[in-house]
């Protein structure tokens, strides 16, 4: 299995760190749909030391595309190749992203990168949560980070769907749909952010936090395969499409398919808000 190849404990994390062998470019990607200035605010009053910070909105997004691309569009790549640079991030350089805890916003950079060929980035497994409760120390302020040069980055087109090409796939039965959030918005029974509740057709439920064991960290390899392999059927793993409101926490479930050695799944960057808005427009799904 690939646990150790995606995620990163803690312990190790702080190891590394007190080492001065090679250190990781660290990413601190707290943010809250409802407030989203505390993501940034949290990191300045403490965060991993040297830990630099990703905007959602700002950087892990281009909020300038239509709404037909969900709320949260995958980024400019001119844009983010130099965010990357700022941040002292070649395509060689060895990353680790974490959040408050579960996972689902460092799952977003680590699937931006990952999927254009950056192989060397990792998650914090239990997020700062985890680093607190095991003593790990924090330092307040801008972390000085030296730039570098502009790296490349290029999201392959392979690596994620559109509503159109989502739509045929799902027709064609050559496709599973899963969704991440969770339940109670997937069956419409509430929906606290997008103007329509419910689910795309034909889309199954995995919840992303059923990925995680009851200290908040990824649960084993072998459990997150059974579980999916479970849901899956006789799908292969290159043929389910993961979705959630915007196509952030549904990377979420992309990372623990990795974990559990299931490779080749991809993202619907829509979700269920660009899904929504390309519907109302009238004009159904297009890419």
């Amino acid at each position: 299995m690939n646990r150790a190849t995606h995620l990163i404990a803690a312990e190790d994390l702080s190891r590394q760190l007190h080492s001065g062998s090679e250190l990781p470019r660290i990413v601190d990607c707290r943010f809250d749909l409802f407030d989203p200035e505390s993501g940034r605010k949290q990191w300045l009053e403490g965060h991993i030391p040297g830990a630099v910070y990703a905007d959602l909105n700002d950087d892990l997004s281009d909020l300038s595309q239509a709404a037909t691309q969900g709320r949260h569009p995958l980024p400019d790549p001119n844009r983010f190749a130099r965010r990357l640079a700022e941040w002292g991030i070649a395509s060689d350089t060895p990353v680790v992203a974490y959040d408050q805890g579960p996972g689902a916003l460092a799952a977003r950079l680590w699937w931006l990168l990952r999927s254009a060929g950056y192989r060397r980035v990792r998650v914090l497994d239990g997020g700062l949560k985890a680093w607190r409760r095991g003593g790990g120390e924090l330092e307040s302020g801008q972390s000085s980070v030296a730039p570098v040069e502009a790296p490349q980055w290029v999201l392959p087109r392979e690596r994620w769907v559109g509503n159109a090409q989502l739509k045929r796939a799902l027709s064609k039965g050559s496709a599973l749909l899963i969704d991440a959030r969770e339940a109670a918005r997937y069956r419409g029974e509430v929906e606290p952010i997008d103007p329509v509740a419910g689910h795309i057709p034909g889309a199954v439920n995995r919840p992303f936090t059923e990925n995680l064991d009851a200290s908040g960290c990824f649960k084993a390899a072998e459990a997150l395969r059974l579980a999916f392999d479970e849901l899956r059927g006789s799908h292969a793993p290159k043929q389910l499409i993961h979705q959630c409101g915007s196509g952030v926490t549904a990377c979420h479930n992309l990372l623990a398919m990795e974990i559990a050695g299931l490779h080749g799944s991809r993202l619907h960057a829509p979700s269920w808000s660009g899904w929504l808005a390309e519907t109302a427009q009238g004009t159904g799904p297009r890419d």
